[in-house]
């Protein structure tokens, strides 16, 4: 697959379909394309006519990462997002869609160039401003246990939490980020936040945002934030693995008519 250079970093991405308006799709925290498409989250995969990107955030899956706290703050994410762009689609609107981290990269990618994306699909967008404090804290808990004991206890404590019932029906997966930087992610992680609530109300870009129920770390509280606070925007809640399985028409469905609301 080929890489990307981004200062300090490389990114691992690929492409699909040879013409059209381009889509990229990012992933979660610890996550990478290919595990997000092992979960089901594969949100491009209806798209007919469009060229997608799906890459891997520095520091996960097939991309390398740097030792810096600071470098995985979603801002810098961002950074990393509009450098690839500006080298796969230079000068294209491009179409965005990421869960989790990926949600939180596009909406600082999208106030950093408010004229780069023709529309956003924001995917069980996580904690944010006053439930962020809490998750903070865990964290930085896991960033602990993890140099303490290893990736293993990591894993073992996260597989006996209660998933959210839309995930009852996906496989078990482990995190796709090197043991000796995942402390390093995870701090990251506890040290950002999304944009302020009104920075993200001049986003004028067309939004989805898909969420799931019973998952403190991606609540609908900060799904239904965004609805409100969004110009042009829909919410979706998902219950069962059956709503999720819905997810990629809803997509494809955004993809088109957001395009149109956009141009107007």
């Amino acid at each position: 697959m080929p890489t990307f250079r981004v200062g300090d970093a490389s990114l691992d991405f690929e492409t699909s379909g040879e013409e059209g308006p381009v889509v990229v799709q990012l992933h979660g925290l610890t996550s990478s394309r290919d595990r997000d498409a092992h979960l089901g989250l594969d949100l491009a995969r209806a798209l007919r006519g469009h060229r997608v990107l799906r890459y891997d955030a520095r520091g996960h899956g097939g991309s390398s990462g740097t030792p810096r706290p600071e470098h995985y703050h979603w801002s810098r994410l961002a950074e990393d997002l509009l450098a690839l762009l500006d080298e796969v689609a230079p000068g294209e609107q491009v179409h965005g869609i990421g869960p989790s981290m990926g949600a939180g990269t596009l909406l600082h990618a999208a106030l950093a160039d408010l004229d780069r994306f023709a529309t956003l699909c924001l995917v069980v967008p996580p904690t944010a401003w006053s439930t962020r404090p809490a998750q903070r804290e865990r964290y930085l808990a896991d960033a602990a246990l993890i140099e303490a004991e290893g990736v293993g206890a990591f894993v073992h404590q996260a597989s006996t939490a209660p998933g959210p019932p839309a995930l009852a029906d996906a496989p078990a997966t482990e995190p796709t980020v090197a043991e000796e930087l995942l402390p390093t992610i995870l701090r990251g992680a506890a040290a950002t936040d999304l944009p302020d609530p009104e920075q993200v109300g001049r986003i004028p870009v067309p939004t989805l945002v898909l969420a799931w129920e019973d998952d403190p770390s991606h609540p609908v509280s900060t799904a239904v934030a965004l609805g409100e606070l969004l110009p042009v925007s829909r919410v979706v809640v998902a219950q069962t693995p059956y709503g999720l399985m819905a997810w990629p028409g809803l997509v494809a469905e955004h993809v088109a008519v957001g395009a149109g609301l956009r141009r107007g």
